[in-house]
């Protein structure tokens, strides 16, 4: 009997992890990519947890809430990585375990990134390289400057994030979901996915509110559009990319009189998603449950 109820519950969890395809065929714009996706551990990166890399065909794992908590409210999670890796647990499976047990519905997206190569060693000199490019630019609204590669592969990954809504969206009832209670999250190059979504989308795609954590950067001079997404920013002061572009978002957003609100934490760094570092951002997400 605790056999069978084991196997039961093992079999619940997989069917509530499922990764689904987040196009019908093929993702528009990398047909011909050949790259192979892998799985990886790069220590310190991610606090030595799995990240995938060479990513090209978007997926969306998703996770349930138990019926008697769910509230009808869905959530995109979009890891980050630099647009060359996605930071898979801290910034992505751990958040939407977190979520699902508050009753939310969570989709983990892995959206399409730069080559790296196929062997570890090229991951190795393509993350090496990625870190040495990106500056800090203190002019820049964006509060950073991409490298070319980066700035290639990003209207893919946020058109990824498009779709992803429209999925989820387009399911809402088979998932118990509202359809008008569908959000997306971000981390890092995760953020600059979901603020993409929100500056650019149509009606099916668009977002009924977005939280980009540390990366809320916005392009020098976009128009806001007219039905702006409520946000919740959230990022740490001694990041200060991410600090600078999420005061100039939040900024412009209040500015427009859209509904807006930031958080910033005194210490926290970048990259910290679910990871512990005895600091207030260990309890950053019970933040963004208490205002969803």
């Amino acid at each position: 009997a605790v056999v069978a109820v084991v196997l039961a519950l093992s079999t619940v969890c997989s069917a509530q992890e499922q990764a689904i395809p987040v196009w019908p065929g093929a993702a528009p714009g990398s047909e011909a990519w050949t790259q192979k996706e892998e799985t990886v551990h790069l220590p310190p990166l991610a606090a030595g947890g799995p990240l995938v890399r060479n990513v090209t065909q978007p997926t969306l794992t998703v996770f349930l809430p138990e019926h008697a908590v769910a509230n009808g409210t869905a959530v995109v999670v979009c890891p980050g990585g630099g647009f060359h890796f996605l930071s898979w647990d801290s910034e992505g499976t751990e958040v939407a375990r977190w979520l699902a047990a508050h009753g939310v519905a969570a989709f983990v997206l892995k959206y399409r990134l730069v080559d790296t190569g196929p062997t570890a060693e090229d991951f190795r000199t393509a993350v090496s390289a990625m870190f040495n490019s990106t500056k800090h630019d203190e002019h820049s609204t964006a509060g950073f400057t991409l490298p070319e590669s980066m700035r290639k592969v990003m209207p893919l990954a946020i058109a990824d994030g498009r779709q992803a809504l429209k999925v989820v969206r387009q399911r809402a009832s088979e998932w118990n979901i509202a359809p008008d209670r569908i959000g997306i999250m971000g981390f890092s190059a995760g953020g600059i996915v979901t603020m993409g979504v929100v500056m650019e989308h149509d009606a099916a795609s668009r977002p009924n509110f977005a939280a980009p954590i540390y990366g809320a950067g916005l392009a020098e001079g976009p128009a806001l559009p007219s039905d702006a997404t409520p946000l919740f920013i959230l990022c740490a002061s001694d990041d200060s990319a991410a600090a600078a572009g999420s005061v100039a978002t939040y900024s412009k957003w209040k500015g427009a009189g859209y509904p807006v609100e930031l958080h910033v934490y005194a210490k926290g760094g970048h990259g910290f998603g679910m990871n512990k570092q005895g600091l207030p951002t260990d309890h950053w997400i019970e933040r963004f449950r208490s205002e969803e």
